[in-house]
C-alpha cells in the first residue's frame, strides 16, 4: 500500500458497486442485498459516509436517523481487513453519531465480533439488549446503545 491517509466523504449512489464489494468482503454471511444498498446510499434520513484512500472506498458506515424515536441507529460499519487497526472505523462511527445529531446512538453487532464490541465500549457504548439468532447461521446479536452529551455535536 504506498498511500496511507484517508479521507472521510459522504458516500453517494455512485458508491453502488464498491459498496457492495466491502459488504461481500467484510460480512460474507450478512451482505446487504442491492435494494438495501439503494437505500442507504439514497434515503433521506440515512447518514452515508465513506472512507477513501487513492480513490478506493476502504471503508462505510451508515446512520438511519428516528427522530420521533429520539435515536439513531448505525445500520452497518465496515473497514476492509488490510486497512483495520489504524483508526478508520473510530473515525467513521464518531462521524456518523455527530452528523445524526440524536441523543441516543444504537448498533447491534455479531455476539463473536469482540474487536468490534470492544470498540464500541470505548467509544461509550454499553450492552442493552440481545437478539436471539438474528444473524444468517443463527448467531445473536448484541445491541450497543450511547447516550450523548446533550448539544454534542
Amino acid at each position: 500500500m504506498e498511500e496511507t491517509k484517508y479521507y472521510l466523504e459522504k458516500a453517494t449512489l455512485s458508491d453502488l458497486n464498491e459498496l457492495g464489494e466491502m459488504e461481500r468482503v467484510c460480512f460474507p454471511l450478512d451482505a446487504w442485498p442491492l435494494l438495501e444498498r439503494i437505500g442507504a446510499l439514497v434515503l433521506p434520513s440515512v447518514v452515508r459516509i465513506k472512507a477513501v484512500i487513492a480513490g478506493k472506498m476502504i471503508g462505510f458506515v451508515g446512520g438511519d436517523i428516528r427522530r420521533r424515536a429520539g435515536i439513531g441507529w448505525i445500520t452497518t460499519i465496515s473497514v476492509l481487513p488490510e486497512y483495520r487497526r489504524r483508526g478508520i472505523a473510530a473515525a467513521l462511527l464518531d462521524t456518523c453519531e455527530k452528523e445524526m445529531g440524536m441523543p441516543r446512538v444504537r448498533l447491534a453487532v455479531r455476539k463473536s465480533n469482540t474487536a468490534a464490541q470492544m470498540l464500541y465500549l470505548k467509544h461509550g457504548y454499553r450492552t442493552v439488549e440481545t437478539w436471539r439468532q438474528y444473524y444468517q447461521g443463527g448467531e445473536d446479536a448484541v445491541v450497543m446503545e450511547k447516550e450523548r452529551e446533550p448539544g454534542a455535536s
